[in-house]
């Protein structure tokens, strides 16, 4: 199977630990942890992906916000430049051990954080980078 996941999704997983709006969407964020875990392939997509959908019932779910679309722009650009690959919409891979290491690499240097500036969950994913990513999930 394919985890469908939107460009800045691909930084809040490297600093994942269990925590969410709801027990629903914790529940599902684990599940795709332990997919990605398990070697699944990610599809980049535009607009909610695989970890909104506990979000999608609310009345006005932040996944749609133009702010949630401008984070995927700049995770987008950040990620893109890191792999040396553009990430956009349709764009598969998987997220070897190496990949990940990378990425958290350059998370704790604030290489790719531009894409986090207003996100309620900032203090919570610098902490867990500034710990050595202890307790992530993947």
């Amino acid at each position: 199977m394919t985890v469908r996941l939107r460009s800045h999704h691909l930084l809040c997983l490297l600093t994942y630990v269990g925590k969410g709006y709801s027990a629903a969407f914790v529940a599902n964020y684990d599940t795709i942890a332990e997919r990605l875990g398990r070697g699944e392939d990610i599809l980049i997509v535009s607009g909610p992906d695989d970890i909104c959908q506990p979000l999608l019932g609310e009345a006005e779910p932040h996944c749609l916000r133009e702010s949630a679309a401008g984070r995927d722009e700049l995770a987008a650009r950040d990620v893109g430049k890191l792999l040396a690959r553009p990430i956009q919409a349709g764009v598969r891979f998987s997220l070897d051990a190496a990949t990940l290491a990378g990425l958290r690499a350059a998370f704790s240097a604030g290489v790719t954080r531009e894409a986090c500036q207003g996100c309620e969950w900032v203090g919570l994913c610098t902490t867990v980078a500034a710990g050595g990513y202890r307790d992530v999930r993947l």
